[in-house]
């Protein structure tokens, strides 16, 4: 063999051992294909007495020591911390790290805790595994490292932008929710965390996804700032077919707001995490739709076509909206979900379910495809995730800025409802003529219409609509829609809202 056919040779070899070595999203794609063409296996709960029979606070009492934080000795930009199993979290997940393309596995290490008053023989922790981890970055301040992305408890995970505090969740995947089989949770079995550069402003993570009809592959890549970004991109295979197969979910809590009176002493004006849910219509249209703490079971949803996005937002931003020092509501994040590609036809589908108080998360949203492939045949789906203060709309369009429930004073008594929407100032007029703003509205059949009025607000120089109706049944819910137009063009959002049953 000539010299320059062995340097090609070892050349070759280099690239297939470098390729071999390297770890992507394709590796847990065929570990997840694998997994879809077995059966199912519940994972084993072999975690000792001990951990299972813990207590909330007991289990609260367990904290990681902020020192033995994966990359802290290293002074990385990302630090890893751990959370311990037991209590709630009976099913640990493995954890590993990959650095040059090999990835290792993270061992359990009782070190890494303080267990604060429990009694615990921790030599009996091993092969633990861990109930998730969280991940820290300088966010706010160069000085202190915080805590900005959280995997823990089935494929949920949450995240914040630099000034906010931890609300609504994102989930991996949401299968029959709301069907009356029951709601099926996919689980992150196995993580992959690359190790970063000492430079680093993003952060990869893998996750390997099972559950009894549904594996999959999971690539996040994280991008923290004022807005924290989380790239998503999964493969998934049916091990069976399901009825819902809900892609890109996310999981909020509405109790109250100024569009819902809830009975009771509460000098807190507002509770939720979320105000409402804002969809992105592939057409251009933008869809606002109040959330709501319904009586019962309320489903509803919004077919499109490609659509540019979708999120449950936290639009009221002001303190005295909620007055709740320990919540800090005003600083719970919206989330938004903005597809890579083109999705194809579907639906939004929103899920609002009854809640005695803030401790439910009640509020679900998720897109469903309108066609899946059959069982063992991939889907592929990317869509870019942000957890922001809002989202702007475009300035070509008003958005709303509240919904009010309820009347003035009223002298007799009234049995009609009463709504205001107020809208912000769509833009100003740009023909030679002015061309007034007008209001369109329709009610569903349940409803009849009794007065409906359409105003400047001086206060905030948008538009208020005030209307008044006689619901036919009241066990049943109304919905409606509204938006405000300047001659036969739609310059607002469209307020899209169901009044539900009593």
């Amino acid at each position: 063999m000539s010299p320059v056919a062995s340097r090609l040779l070892a050349l070759t070899l280099f690239c297939l051992a470098t390729t071999v070595q390297a770890f992507s999203l394709a590796d847990v794609a065929l570990r997840a294909e694998k997994l879809a063409q077995d059966r199912y296996r519940e994972p084993q709960n072999d975690l000792p007495r001990d951990l299972i029979e813990l207590n909330y606070d007991q289990y609260r009492d367990i904290r990681f020591n902020p020192a033995k934080a994966i990359w802290h000795a290293q002074k990385l930009p990302f630090e890893l911390q751990l959370f311990h199993p037991g209590l709630y979290f009976t099913q640990p997940v493995r954890i590993n790290l990959v650095r040059g393309g090999v990835s290792r596995p993270l061992g359990f290490d009782p070190t890494f805790f303080n267990y604060g008053r429990n009694r615990l023989d921790t030599s009996q922790f091993r092969d633990l595994g861990y109930a998730g981890f969280r991940v820290h970055f300088a966010l706010n301040k160069k000085s202190f490292k915080d805590e900005l992305l959280v995997f823990q408890g089935a494929s949920y995970f949450r995240g914040v932008g630099a000034g906010q505090r931890y609300g609504l969740s994102a989930r991996g995947l949401a299968v029959d929710t709301a069907v009356a089989s029951g709601e099926e949770f996919p689980t992150f079995r196995e993580f992959w965390v690359e190790t970063p550069t000492a430079n680093a402003r993003e952060l990869v993570i893998y996750a390997l996804l099972d559950s009894r009809r549904v594996t999959g592959a999971y690539r996040f890549r994280l991008q923290p700032g004022s807005r924290t970004v989380v790239e998503v991109t999964c493969r998934l295979f049916l091990r069976e077919a399901v009825d819902k197969l809900g892609l890109a979910p996310l999981t909020s809590m509405f109790y109250r707001g100024s569009n819902q009176y809830r009975g009771g002493e509460d000098y807190r004006p507002e509770v939720h995490d979320s105000d409402g849910l804002l969809i992105a219509n592939g057409n251009g249209e933008w869809i606002w739709r109040p959330l709501v703490n319904p009586r019962r079971l309320l489903v509803s949803s919004f077919s499109l076509n490609n659509p540019r996005g979708f999120g449950l937002m936290q639009r009221r931003r002001t303190f005295g909206a909620y007055e709740d020092l320990e919540a800090r509501y005003d600083l719970r994040p919206s989330a938004w979900v903005e597809p890579t590609g083109n999705w194809g036809a579907g639906r939004v589908e929103l899920v609002q379910i009854p809640t005695p108080d803030e401790t439910n998360d009640n509020i679900v949203a998720y897109w469903l495809p309108k066609e899946l492939p059959e069982p063992g045949k991939a889907i592929d789906l990317a869509y870019r995730l942000s957890w922001q203060d809002d989202l702007r709309v475009p300035p070509q369009v008003a958005s709303v800025l509240q919904t009010r429930r309820g009347h003035g004073y009223v002298k007799d008594d009234d049995d009609s409802v009463r709504l205001l929407v107020d809208f912000a100032a769509p833009p100003a007029n740009r023909g030679p003529k002015p061309v007034p703003i007008t209001s369109t509205l329709w009610l569903d059949d349940n409803a009849t219409l009794i007065e409906r009025q359409t105003y400047p607000n001086e206060v905030t120089g948008g538009w208020r609509m005030s209307l008044r109706f006689k619901r036919l049944d009241d066990s049943k819910p109304v919905e409606m829609r509204a938006s405000l137009l300047r001659g036969a063009a739609q310059v607002s959002e469209t307020w899209s809202y169901i009044l539900p049953g009593e």
